[in-house]
């Protein structure tokens, strides 16, 4: 059976707590490896888990996946509570110690940086969510009320054509609405936030819910800033709430969303 390092974060040598329990296998424990001024939060693990035929089936089945992914997400979370942390894909993994420090010593600095960035800042995401039937159904009402008052009386076909314009109105009324309110909330978020990420909305099926992602945020937010950012979010609710938009606050989480991107990191 042939081993490999499991990596979940890095973090600032002196900083990272006790590092107990177990990794992502439930079976190997977890340990640091401190390179020069950075601690690597690891484990081993089995190399056919996560490469080869194995790892193919492996990684297509949630049920194996699922709680793997949560430790993972734990620990880098455990580390998190006492040390800003460069958090690292679920999956990666280096064949020895000797390539993970060479993977370290390459991006060393840009590691660093990066969580000397993270001092005293905390991620955070907002998502937006709109029950677009509601809204456009008001923006449609409007419309209609400003309508000819000849309306009703026009024939059929004539009828038809206009309230498909006045729909296609309304829709475009929507759309326009939701750039300007987003607008003003991301310009007034910015002036509390280190940093703004907007991140690719998802699904219906990926959120679980009946209405539509408008918009997914990541903010990197100074800890003595949360309180101004979730007041900004429960006035945008109040505001908005009559129209079917809802914002959601959430975190802090592991800041993912901001970290730098090697492309030789995973499976290295």
């Amino acid at each position: 059976m042939k081993e490999a390092i499991y990596l979940y974060c890095l973090a600032r040598s002196g900083h990272t707590p006790a590092i107990e329990g177990t990794g992502v296998d439930g079976e190997h424990p977890l340990f640091p490896h401190r390179f020069a001024t950075v601690t690597a939060v690891l484990s081993t693990i089995r190399l056919e888990e996560f490469c080869g035929p194995e790892a193919e089936s492996n990684l297509r089945d949630l049920g194996w996946v699922g709680p793997r992914a949560c430790r993972h997400e734990a620990v880098v979370e455990e580390v998190m509570a006492h040390s800003p942390v460069f958090p690292i894909p679920f999956g990666t993994i280096f064949s020895s110690l000797k390539s993970l420090e060479e993977f370290l010593l390459l991006h060393h600095d840009a590691i660093v940086g990066f969580l000397d960035q993270l001092a005293g800042c905390e991620e955070w995401a907002i998502k937006g969510l709109l029950d677009t039937a509601r809204a456009a159904k008001i923006f449609l009402d409007a419309a209609l009320e400003q309508a000819s008052p000849d309306h009703e009386s026009f024939p059929p076909g004539k009828r038809y054509l206009a309230e498909r314009r006045l729909r296609s109105r309304a829709d475009q009324d929507v759309r326009d609405w939701l750039k300007k309110v987003g607008r003003e909330i991301a310009d007034d978020l910015c002036r509390h936030a280190a940093d703004f990420r907007p991140l690719p909305v998802l699904s219906r099926e990926a959120t679980g819910t009946e209405a539509d992602m408008v918009l997914n945020w990541a903010l990197l937010i100074p800890q003595g800033c949360t309180g101004e950012v979730r007041a900004r979010i429960d006035r945008a609710n109040e505001d908005c709430r009559s129209m079917g938009l809802n914002f959601h606050l959430s975190g802090p989480w592991p800041p993912y969303s901001f970290r730098p991107s090697f492309a030789a990191e995973p499976g290295k």
